[in-house]
């Protein structure tokens, strides 16, 4: 298990958990992150936030956010 800001560009995850706050969770939730479902990797610079792919639709989530989601990588 590796959190959401540790996948590579293009690489494949599937959700395992969420850390953080009810508030936190609660959002998060509300924008398709949740368990099991499958995201893909799409920006990840050195700076500013990481862009993924999940349930057809790009989203932008600051490094810390990112980080509070723990991810199973997907072997391709």
């Amino acid at each position: 298990m590796v959190s959401l800001d540790s996948l590579e560009t293009g690489q494949t995850g599937i959700i395992h958990s969420l850390n953080g706050g009810s508030g936190f969770i609660s959002r998060i939730s509300a924008m398709g992150f949740t368990p099991e479902t499958t995201v893909t990797m799409v920006s990840r610079r050195s700076w500013g936030p990481v862009l993924v792919y999940l349930r057809d639709t790009e989203v932008a989530l600051g490094r810390r956010e990112a980080g509070r989601i723990t991810v199973r990588r997907e072997d391709a």
